[in-house]
């Protein structure tokens, strides 16, 4: 399907199969960064099929599905990027290095790439360990599931923020989406292995 950034009007192939049967997704711009909401295409099919089967109209049509709609826009903005509980296999993309680059705190600059499809971030006792004092000895989680990135808060003191939001549930991350731990600013980084 091709979506289209509700901001700068940058238009993308998006597969539909990566919605995982979930109605809508937060997509973050990869032009512009504006995190924008996309619906699942089937769920409204057959929303929009059902609801005409309860009126007896076959040509009814949902306001939410129309672009630009007021209910689809309300929805966008009250709604925090979160995913449902993950029912596919944690594994690494084939072609892909995956690595978590600090950009702010006390390790900026360093670079860990991620060897495996789960990767414990936190203090002390994590696979990336930070000189960070307010982050939790076992803060974060990044989970990679192929192509689908998703990080999530371990039950930490001090939370995990998202775009700064506090996460409750594991958030896909994109290729150089970025995310909160303590004082740390960490980025994904999504890279062809050569």
């Amino acid at each position: 399907m091709i979506i289209e950034c509700t901001n700068c009007l940058s238009k993308y192939q998006y597969d539909e199969a990566r919605l995982e049967g979930k109605p809508s997704k937060k997509i973050k711009c990869s032009k512009c960064g504006t995190i924008f909401e996309i619906f699942n295409p089937a769920l409204a099919r057959k929303s929009a099929s059902a609801a005409a089967t309860a009126f007896g109209d076959s040509t009814f049509h949902s306001k939410r599905d129309e672009p630009g709609s007021k209910a689809r826009e309300e929805t966008a903005e009250a709604s925090i990027p979160k995913m449902p509980k993950q029912t596919t296999n944690l594994q690494m993309p084939v072609g892909k290095r995956l690595s978590l680059a600090i950009i702010d705190g006390p390790d900026a600059g360093s670079v860990f790439r991620i060897e495996k499809p789960r990767v414990t971030i936190g203090r002390s006792g994590a696979d990336l360990n930070l000189n960070d004092t307010e982050a939790s000895r076992q803060h974060a989680a990044v989970e990679v599931r192929d192509l689908a990135y998703t990080v999530s808060d371990l039950g930490s003191t001090n939370g995990t923020r998202v775009e700064g939001n506090k996460i409750l549930e594991p958030t896909e991350l994109m290729d150089k989406g970025e995310f909160q731990i303590g004082s740390s600013t960490i980025m994904l980084i999504v890279t062809e292995d050569l």
